[in-house]
């Protein structure tokens, strides 16, 4: 495993990040364990979950999962670099959501405690709260790394002037800040080359994309229409809005010898910038399959050819739609 450096700190992480927001809800957690230890197996030391994972059967139930694999030793916590993220509400209480101090700690106790372990290798705000000051945010994150319950912060759907201002807040404190950020990113999804991935590349923090696949759009969509989440109504109707598209892709990953999701994941590794897709997988099949993407190497042509058929927004701005 070619291990990458997460933006611009020490640590290191594989290539592609496990995704359990599926352990849970779709995958037992017998399967999931068995996932976890295969990943770890092949050298996935990247893990993402959130507090929120689990809520159609019960919130907190996918870290608990994490949490009852932690537990059956054997390295397992201390191979693994756990990311989680806290903003989503957990009770009808109004305080137990959102990025106040006061929740920020409470919640990452709550992480700690459902995962079995004393620390947080990767604490992420799941999306910018506007209602509650850096000043606020910064101090209690850095009352946290004081003591020692988280040793990086990270940010999720955040857009590029939320990056800035958070860097420069976090400058004023003399503290690290952010390391990472995790955006919606792939061929179908390509808004954050605007304004996102630049102000990562310049503050240097490392990208981490979810929903590789578009949902499963991207993973063979047409062959499999009736599978899985594509049987879902809004599938469906992506699906045939993005028809001419997706029958050039398939017939493009046909051509390559591929299969259009490890196509599609790696089409991300070759992004500047980018540090580990999210893969989610609900089987160890899907699981498997993914790892393909890590061979795969796409040269200039088929770049451009993937350009052609699922045009960005045609670079950062504001060259993308100004002089």
């Amino acid at each position: 495993m070619d291990y990458v450096h997460l933006g611009r700190s020490g640590l290191r992480v594989s290539p592609l990040c496990l995704g359990t927001m599926n352990f849970g809800p779709l995958t037992s957690e017998e399967e999931a364990h068995k996932i976890m230890d295969q990943a770890l197996e092949l050298g996935i030391n990247f893990f993402d979950t959130a507090n929120v994972y689990g809520r159609s059967v019960r919130l907190g139930l996918t870290e608990e999962i994490v949490g009852n694999w932690f537990a059956k030793g054997g390295g397992r916590r201390e191979k693994v670099v756990i990311a989680t993220k806290l903003y989503g509400s957990t009770s009808d209480w109004p305080n137990d959501t959102f990025l106040s101090a006061r929740n920020i700690r409470l919640a990452c106790e709550a992480s700690l405690r459902r995962l079995q372990t004393d620390h947080l290798d990767l604490y992420q705000m799941h999306h910018i709260d506007r209602g509650t000051p850096w000043e606020e945010i910064w101090e209690a994150f850095e009352v946290l790394r004081l003591q020692g319950k988280v040793i990086y912060a990270g940010s999720s759907n955040f857009a590029g002037w939320h990056i800035a201002k958070a860097q420069e807040h976090a400058k004023s404190r003399h503290f690290m800040g952010l390391v990472s950020e995790q955006s919606l990113y792939n061929l179908l999804a390509r808004e954050i080359e605007l304004e996102v991935l630049p102000a990562c590349r310049d503050y240097g923090l490392g990208v981490i994309p979810w929903s590789p696949l578009a949902s499963g759009i991207l993973g063979g969509a047409l062959r499999k229409q009736q599978e899985g989440r594509r049987a879902d109504k809004h599938n469906q109707e992506r699906i045939e809005k993005h028809r001419s598209q997706l029958e050039a892709y398939e017939n493009f990953c046909g051509e390559l010898g591929e299969q259009p999701a490890d196509v599609a994941l790696a089409w991300l590794l070759h992004q500047d910038g980018v540090t580990a897709p999210i893969i989610g997988p609900r089987t160890m099949d899907q699981f498997s399959g993914a790892l393909r993407a890590l061979t795969i190497r796409l040269d200039p042509d088929s770049l451009t050819k993937l350009d052609g058929i699922f045009p960005g927004p045609g670079g950062a701005a504001p060259e993308a739609y100004a002089w």
